[in-house]
């Protein structure tokens, strides 16, 4: 097995903002190969927050974003949107209020129309789908089917809240359901998004 230096350590800590014990035993499962260790702790993670998500999540906070277009003018756009936890200690942490903010100002710039991929309607589905079948005539119907899921993929990342990426992730991977799992995984309860209200002058 591979050593593990304090410096590993500290640096798989400060990628994945996970504990160091946690850090050094992925680094040990991983036999020092960091990328592996990430994964390993993003899968741990995920199964803690999956079994937090059973908890109720009735606290939490209402925060609200105004979008100014141009400096001296009114506001154009507003959000509001509220994220739940399980308790008010949680809730009133500042990096909790911070994720709300963020969440808000994300949906002020994407205009999502679904918080989940089950508030979409099943009619709005089969739409997408029969458009994207139609685009993809001529091909093989083994082909046809991957393009059609695909065309579908992007249609819910494009318009879905949760399956959105993150406006300020640089690297394009970071979901909004990923940022969710990260802090409930972080803070020891269920952290979600309860509902969302996007408004804009005029309309759109």
């Amino acid at each position: 097995m591979s050593e593990i230096k304090a410096s590993d350590v500290k640096t798989l800590r400060d990628a994945t903002g996970a504990g160091m014990m946690d850090c050094k035993a992925a680094l040990q499962e991983a036999d020092g190969d960091f990328e592996k260790a990430k994964e390993i702790l993003r899968l741990k993670g995920l199964a803690k927050s999956q079994k937090l998500s059973e908890r109720s999540a009735d606290e939490g906070v209402v925060e609200s974003y105004l979008h100014t277009p141009d400096p001296g003018m009114p506001p154009k756009v507003g959000v509001l949107v509220e994220l739940n936890c399980s308790t008010d200690f949680v809730a009133k942490t500042d990096g909790f209020r911070k994720l709300a903010r963020d969440i808000a100002l994300h949906i002020a710039a994407t205009r999502p129309d679904y918080l989940s991929r089950e508030d979409v309607p099943e009619d709005v589905i089969a739409r997408e789908r029969s458009i994207a079948a139609e685009q993809a005539k001529g091909k093989p119907d083994h082909v046809v089917e991957k393009i059609v899921e695909g065309r579908l993929k992007d249609w819910f990342q494009e318009r879905v809240l949760l399956e959105q990426i993150h406006i300020r992730d640089d690297k394009g991977k970071e979901t909004i359901q990923d940022m969710l799992d990260k802090t409930t995984a972080e803070v020891g309860e269920p952290v979600r998004i309860r509902r969302f209200a996007r408004f804009r002058v005029g309309g759109e």
